[in-house]
């Protein structure tokens, strides 16, 4: 359909209006909380350190723009460009319609893809995070971690799409049942297997050593239902100097991951509420909801390919041959976003629901909200987090509440 490529350039072109306003009425909101605190963040952080949060948030925000601007320049030049058609030739060409050579048009055309950005991600790690004193990573390190990566996709990715597009020839017209049924038993496999296999080639995990610490935390974990098989401590700290913490796997092979700057930056009994949160997202069935959730979307998604891949006017819109499907994969790729963007509110409505979830049964558990309080905002001071984003910007983009909802919350 020739009316397709106007179409997809009106949507891109919309979501960028979208984004950029965001960003700017997000800007504004900081920079009017920019003077002295609001009453409500006067016990949170001192003055010298709120200034710099708002600092870190205004840059953020602007160098954001930037790379938004540049990804959709990139997205419309790889669409309209004839760069497409010319990589589907040189990779298909080396086997004519064989699932290997569509898998490695994909692969390597996404790859290709994320070369451009490159500069940008190392003014992000190497400037801005550097300014700020979050930066911990080394050249030869942030180099090295992307020639894993790079690895990892050819090694993982290319045998799963080769999979993927070779059922096409021998399940029949409902080949997009049984490929999320593929893709969706990978990740289930993966979250088991990653933590395991994949997590240590980044860094380095090892079991917290007996003591005070350990002997708290597995208290904790007894008393609230939870037997993690480990708590191990990841060292983060050689990359970022922020903070998190997480859990892995499911059933028996579930297992506790805290950062090393977590444990450095918080008293023994913050970290025990910070583990009490992340019990409470199981605790309270957070995981198989989002897995459930993630498969339903997963197989619309695997519906709509295959529409797609049988429509012949899609492929053909971007100069691409119609009924082939590794295309069809790489453009829903692509365009994707186009849709889901403007559903993210949902999603982010939901992950903040159960954000309050988690912290109720974590306040519960350490017997008030004194621990989690306390936690959050040694966080949230370390982080330098925005703490006066815009309800819009916030809307779009917070997974979380912020620290002043999520504290009104806890003491009510």
């Amino acid at each position: 359909m020739e009316w397709l490529p106007a179409v997809v350039v009106a949507l891109v072109i919309l979501r960028l209006v979208a984004q950029l306003a965001l960003e700017a009425l997000n800007r504004g909101e900081v920079r009017r909380n920019a003077g002295p605190r609001p009453a409500a963040l006067v016990d949170v952080m001192d003055e010298a350190t709120y200034a710099k949060a708002v600092d870190y948030t205004l840059a953020k925000s602007r160098f954001g723009t930037v790379e938004t601007i540049f990804e959709v320049v990139i997205l419309l030049g790889l669409l309209f460009s004839g760069a497409l058609p010319w990589l589907w030739v040189k990779f298909n060409g080396l086997a004519p319609g064989a699932a290997w050579s569509g898998a490695l048009f994909l692969v390597a055309t996404m790859l290709l893809l994320g070369l451009p950005g490159l500069p940008l991600e190392w003014w992000a790690q190497f400037r801005l995070e550097e300014r700020f004193g979050f930066n911990k990573s080394t050249l030869g390190l942030w180099v090295a971690d992307h020639i894993k990566s790079t690895l990892l996709s050819l090694a993982i990715g290319f045998p799963l799409i080769w999979a993927l597009l070779a059922l096409v020839s021998r399940v029949g017209s409902l080949w997009w049942v049984w490929g999320f049924a593929l893709l969706f038993g990978f990740q289930l496999l993966m979250m088991v297997l990653y933590p395991k296999l994949i997590m240590p080639l980044f860094n380095k995990l090892t079991p917290l050593p007996e003591g005070e610490a350990r002997t708290r935390l597995m208290a904790l974990a007894d008393r609230t239902g939870f037997r993690a098989q480990t708590i191990e401590v990841m060292d983060g700290s050689k990359r970022s100097g922020h903070s998190n913490a997480f859990f892995s796997g499911f059933g028996r092979f579930r297992r506790i991951v805290l950062y090393d700057t977590l444990m450095a930056q918080l008293a023994q009994d913050e970290v025990e509420a910070v583990l009490a949160h992340e019990i409470g997202h199981y605790k309270c069935g957070h995981i198989p909801q989002r897995l459930v959730t993630m498969a339903f979307m997963q197989l619309a998604a695997f519906a709509a390919i295959a529409w797609l891949a049988n429509a012949p006017w899609f492929n053909a819109a971007f100069g691409l041959p119609p009924g082939m499907l590794a295309p069809t994969f790489l453009l829903f790729g692509l365009l994707g976003g186009l849709a889901t963007f403007w559903f993210s509110p949902i999603g982010n409505w939901v992950s903040r629901k159960h954000e309050y979830e988690a912290d109720a049964f974590a306040r519960k558990a350490m017997g008030g909200p004194a621990p989690l309080v306390s936690a959050l905002r040694k966080m949230s001071q370390k982080n330098l987090s925005n703490l006066t984003p815009h309800p819009l910007y916030s809307t779009f983009h917070y997974s979380h509440p912020t620290l002043v909802e999520r504290e009104r919350a806890l003491q009510n």
